[in-house]
């Protein structure tokens, strides 16, 4: 049995008390009033927690990153990212509101000043989402906050969700962590969940667990998490999938939301052997059920495989160089690749970067190698 985890006023305990995030994210839009409605809404379809994402398009990607494919069809992704940029005065009175309505107030923050800003609002907890993972960085200060942390592992290794732990209790040991197990694909496959992680990474790391759900099916991913001892459920929400916020498409509506929060709900107190045959109730066939239970054995799913160090964080130049500048802080940033920018190096390299030479012309953009620099005299081939 995983731990329980502690979360502003509410504590999620596995087999007990399941905590139900509904991850509004920038589905908003920035207009206040539509917020406030996202919020009534997954208050009534019964989350206990909301969150939001609080985005700085240059704390996340280079203006070159390019366009990918997202359930809204072919988008600049950059250029969206900046689109959902709000100021924090506007997270406030969510927060607040999020008060007056007696649910949890979560958030992502991306970067440093997302973090400072979100911490002055003291949310319940802070998410990290899975691409941010590796960087050290922001983890380091969003430890620092001393508030609880809630982690998503998708697109990732098991070192890397190692390395994730260490930097935590390295910077704060007492520091309260949940790990939610994620497929970073939209919508994800449900039969490359491999739920039965969530029985790994209890024992393994000594820490609450749960799941962050892509796929589109309310009930099989959600209702196998309690199987297997998870303690936290975090789904997409929206008004409908007709609108066009960046995650819309694969979120659950109201209604579906509130069917899901109903058999967990239900579920709560109910033994392995019960869960299972609720599913087999609910129309799902053992074989479906075990598909997606998995193998409980910590590899990528083949839909995320391609964007691992790209989805990532890594080290790019912020602008052109030439060979022989001397690197400086404003010259590199910590950024995800995504799609057509080379990878560069990982987040904790960055001290050996600053203060060195360039030994070739660089492009803004470009991942930043070791191969690029000389440190102290010596190059880095």
């Amino acid at each position: 049995m995983g731990k329980s985890f502690y979360c502003g006023t509410k504590e999620f305990i596995p087999y007990s008390t399941v905590g139900v995030i509904a991850e509004l994210g920038t589905a908003h839009n920035g207009s206040l009033q539509k917020a406030i409605q996202l919020i009534d809404a997954a208050v009534d379809s019964g989350a206990d927690a909301v969150k939001f994402q609080i985005v700085y398009a240059d704390e996340i990607l280079h203006p070159k990153t390019g366009f990918v494919n997202l359930p809204g069809g072919l988008i600049s992704l950059y250029e969206k990212f900046r689109s959902v940029e709000f100021p924090i005065s506007f997270y406030e009175k969510l927060c607040e509101y999020c008060y007056k309505r007696n649910v949890l107030f979560l958030a992502s923050p991306f970067g440093k000043k997302s973090c400072q800003e979100l911490a002055n609002l003291h949310p319940a907890c802070i998410k990290i989402a899975s691409p941010e993972l590796n960087y050290i960085q922001l983890l380091e200060e969003a430890t620092k906050t001393r508030l609880p942390l809630i982690l998503s592992t998708g697109v990732s290794k098991l070192r890397d969700i190692e390395k994730a732990l260490e930097t935590i209790y390295d910077t704060q040991p007492d520091t309260q962590v949940a790990l939610l197990h994620c497929v970073t694909s939209y919508p994800a496959p449900e039969h490359e969940y491999n739920v039965s992680l969530l029985e790994l990474f209890a024992p393994l790391f000594d820490v609450a667990v749960g799941i962050s759900d892509h796929s589109r099916n309310e009930y099989l991913v959600p209702l196998l998490s309690m199987y297997c001892g998870g303690c936290i459920i975090e789904k997409h929400f929206c008004l409908s999938n007709d609108d066009d916020g960046l995650d819309d498409k694969i979120a659950l509506s109201p209604e579906q939301f509130a069917k899901m929060v109903k058999m967990v709900k239900d579920c709560q107190n109910k033994s392995k052997d019960e869960i299972f045959e609720v599913l087999l109730s609910l129309g799902f066939n053992t074989e479906r059920i075990t598909a997606t239970l998995g193998t409980g054995k910590k590899v990528l799913a083949h839909s995320e495989k391609e964007n691992y160090g790209r989805t990532n964080r890594c080290l790019h130049y912020m602008r052109d160089l030439n060979k022989g500048h001397l690197l400086t802080n404003s010259d590199i940033g910590i950024l995800r690749t995504e799609k057509v920018l080379t990878v560069g190096e990982l987040p904790e390299c960055i001290d050996m970067f600053i203060g060195a030479t360039l030994q070739v012309d660089v492009h803004s953009g470009n991942g930043a190698q070791f191969s690029d620099i000389i440190v102290k005299g010596n190059k880095y081939e």
